[in-house]
């Protein structure tokens, strides 16, 4: 129906990252977020994975733009990735759009985007889509909750958010508009951050960190002091920042990411930090130790990151020795878990103390825990609610909480990637559901499917086994002309290899002759060839390798 609006889920509902969503009105639509979801253990090869975006390649549909609710990668990380596909309106905080154009211009794409800076409070009309935009506390400055005036009514999402009473910045999650606009129009349909939702209590305030870090600062006189940090956590690194300077410090930023960062945000006024105690990379054997202050990406463990290869000892600025300290301001994102120990782990190796959110408070959440989401939905007085950003523990967990803040379980719907919902005149029902899959990103290969990831995750835990069956055409009749040939990799140990490979050579053997007396073709003979070699391998070893059989023309010559 023509009044009738959708809302259709791309990602981040029942994982961390890769958060966008379709809001439809007439056919036209508008994205909330677009963002990249960085590999689990598993996705062996895969750089980032990235929404599905079939649903949005419809030509009888047009995507206006997207609401860009905050600057962090699992939410604007994908944008550069659409823009390949087709031009799209960018509607964000200065900020925001300052750290999107970072990496749409890296990939050659800004000529594809339009830039549409909003203020908190501020309410704009871009084609069918009348949007209002409310100021809210996160990690990373200058977020918004967004409400769409639709003709079903309101649609409001929240966007990443706490309830941080002692913002760095006295930027406060505006929950007196909030109100205003609930007690007006009233909320038809709420979409709210669920990250935290199954965690009890009231998140503490950003600035908490910064007085335990000054403390640790005062502790730590005469040592080198590293701390690592997200580079968009702009708050984070001003209280760093002052902590180091409130003890005579001066300040080196070392990472790519940190270092726009830091110059983006000092120059929109965001950021203050002196420019006297901003020191070049190249001063770093200049300072004394106690002097030294080094703010640097690598929060996460990833590989190529400053701290990462501080940690192994083959950094180009700054090698880790005894007596250094080193802060992870952060707490490891779902998945980063392995490669942040494994980073520490170096670290103390080279003689470090490493302080992280495991031992000091160094590190809150930017995300509203359960009392927070109280508060909220107690102000919005939502009459349906969809739980979002989350997995589905964390999503199940809010739909319990909103239930019991006496929302009708009937007007609650939990809802996963590629899960539409349509908002009518007679409430909110389940509309048909749209690609929501992973879409992996390998390199220059581009994407790769699912069936690439599971060949490279068996080839990574049981090996390779090729059988090369050699055949001779006999008057048009295919027959065997040799023993098979095996080839393996990473399957068993070398002193094993000859014996298993002489009992499966056998074992084909029988397996394509009977074949071969059958339908006779190649093709029957790869298939009883595979079946065969597989049985036998997994019966002697208990392992499934990957077996790929060739058959191979011999001449009869």
């Amino acid at each position: 129906m023509p009044n009738n609006v959708k809302v259709t889920f791309l990602g981040g509902l029942g994982s961390i990252g890769r958060n966008c969503a379709a809001v439809e009105i007439n056919n036209k639509i508008m994205l909330i977020d677009c963002g990249i979801m960085f590999p689990e253990a598993d996705m062996a090869g895969v750089d980032i994975v990235l929404p599905n975006f079939e649903y949005l390649r419809d030509p009888q549909k047009e995507v206006v733009g997207v609401v860009c609710t905050h600057g962090h990668e699992d939410h604007i990380g994908a944008i550069s990735s659409l823009l390949a596909e087709m031009p799209l309106k960018l509607i964000g905080s200065k900020l925001t759009l300052g750290l999107a154009k970072n990496r749409i211009g890296q990939n050659g794409l800004l000529g594809q985007a339009t830039f549409v800076e909003v203020e908190d409070g501020q309410r704009i009309q871009i084609d069918e889509f009348d949007m209002e935009f409310f100021p809210v506390t996160h990690s990373v400055p200058n977020g918004f909750a967004t409400a769409f005036h639709t003709p079903q009514g309101v649609v409001l999402h929240s966007g990443d958010f706490k309830l941080d009473m002692t913002p760095v910045d006295g930027r406060h999650t505006d929950l007196s508009g909030l109100g205003r606009l609930a007690n007006v129009e009233g909320v038809r349909l709420l979409l709210c951050d669920s990250t935290n939702a199954d965690s009890e209590g009231y998140s503490d305030s950003e600035t908490s960190i910064g007085a335990s870090l000054a403390g640790i600062f005062r502790a730590r006189q005469g040592q080198r002091i590293v701390v690592a940090c997200f580079a968009s956590h702009i708050h984070r690194i001003q209280q760093v920042a002052d902590a180091a300077i409130a003890t005579g410090r001066s300040i080196v930023t070392l990472g790519r990411s940190m270092n726009h960062n830091i110059a983006l945000a000092r120059e929109l006024g965001l950021l203050h930090i002196p420019e006297n105690r901003l020191m070049n990379v190249d001063d770093l054997d200049n300072i004394p130790d106690g002097d030294l202050c080094v703010i640097c990406t690598g929060s996460q463990g990833e590989p190529m990151a400053a701290l990462s290869r501080m940690a192994r000892g083959d950094s180009q600025w700054l090698n880790v020795r005894d007596n250094d300290c080193i802060i992870f301001s952060s707490h490891p994102i779902p998945g980063n878990e392995t490669s942040v120990t494994r980073v520490i782990d170096n670290l103390i190796r080279k003689g470090a103390e490493v302080v992280h959110s495991g031992n000091s408070h160094v590190h809150s959440t930017g995300h509203a825990k359960s009392l927070e989401l109280r508060v909220f939905h107690s102000v919005v007085k939502p009459e349906n609610f969809v739980p979002v950003h989350g997995e589905y523990a964390h999503m199940s967990a809010h739909a319990k909480l909103a239930e019991g803040m006496g929302l009708n379980p009937d007007n609650i719907l939990i809802c996963g990637d590629g899960n539409s919902v349509e908002l009518t005149e007679q409430g909110l029902r389940r509309a048909d559901d749209v690609p929501g899959d992973y879409v992996y990103i390998s390199g220059s290969v581009g994407e790769v499917g699912a069936s690439v990831l599971n060949e490279r995750n068996t080839l990574g835990q049981d090996g390779f086994v090729s059988v090369i069956v050699p055949l001779l055409d006999r008057d048009g009749e295919l027959v065997l002309a040799g023993e098979p040939r095996l080839i393996s990799r990473g399957w068993v140990s070398e002193e094993l290899t000859a014996e298993l490979h002489k009992g499966l050579a056998g074992v084909v053997a029988k397996a394509v002759e009977k074949a071969l007396a059958g339908s006779g073709d190649a093709l029957a003979v790869e298939k009883a060839a595979r079946r065969a070699a597989g049985k036998y391998i997994n019966a002697e070893t208990r392992l499934r390798p990957m077996v790929v059989p060739v058959t191979l023309g011999v001449s009869s010559k």
